[in-house]
């Protein structure tokens, strides 16, 4: 069998999120039993059917690089996480739903993944205020995923996810609400699998279909890691 081409997927969120948890669920499609912390970075891969069901099918290998942290990190902690984020084709943002912090704090995480925190200003988000002209070039397709969704109580859900639905504006991303809990969330054919699809084979045209889609503007690896390449890395 031939060897199946792959991109990478970045999963970036604050520590207690449910990344692992996620990250698991759409790799294996079980439930993580018993979730640990993420020490560096977790690789895990999913088998994707790009265009499924048209001419043009082809299975691809995604890769999902669960990177573990706080984004409040030292400047040491995030120099050691900028070589997960060399070469990316994606990013799938992971909110948790009942915590209001780790939904402010995606779009610091975006900043730091896409090498545009180089002079960290402390503050992005503002009273609500957010400039999307930060985002105004990224050619990197994102998701956003809020998790712990079974955890709102049914008379503030509506409350709460209308909030979060301004996250995926701001960042031109398609949303998905789940409980990694629970596979139904991501039952064939429902609608967050039909996002997950989409952003997949987004990610996938980008990388292998348009011209220079795998060149990301200020993640020279020549200027990060001086030519070399991620090959001999191994992860915790």
């Amino acid at each position: 069998m031939a060897a199946l081409d792959r991109v990478k997927v970045l999963v970036l969120g604050d520590s207690g999120v449910g990344k692992s948890s996620l990250v698991h669920l759409l790799c294996q499609n079980q439930v993580l039993g018993n979730p640990s912390w993420t020490v560096g970075c977790s690789v895990d891969v999913r088998i994707h059917d790009y265009k499924e069901g048209t001419p043009e099918e082809k299975t691809y290998y995604i890769e999902l690089w669960d990177v573990g942290g706080s984004v409040g990190s030292a400047t040491s902690v995030k120099s050691t996480r900028a070589v997960f984020y060399n070469l990316l084709n994606g990013i799938i943002l992971v909110h948790d739903l009942t915590n209001k912090k780790s939904s402010q704090n995606l779009y610091r995480w975006s900043l730091e993944a896409l090498n545009r925190d180089v002079a960290p200003t402390g503050v992005l988000v503002t009273n609500g205020d957010y400039d999307r002209e930060q985002f105004a070039d990224n050619q990197i397709p994102l998701l956003v995923i809020g998790t712990k969704l079974d955890q709102i109580p049914e008379t503030k859900r509506n409350e709460v996810l209308t909030r979060t639905a301004f996250l995926a504006e701001d960042f031109n991303a398609e949303e998905i609400n789940l409980d990694c809990t629970n596979p139904r969330y991501l039952a064939a054919g429902s609608s967050n699998a039909v996002k997950l699809s989409r952003f997949f084979d987004k990610v996938i045209e980008k990388r292998y279909f348009l011209r220079d889609g795998n060149q990301i503007p200020g993640f020279s690896e020549r200027k990060r890691f001086g030519g070399g390449t991620l090959k001999s890395l191994h992860y915790d």
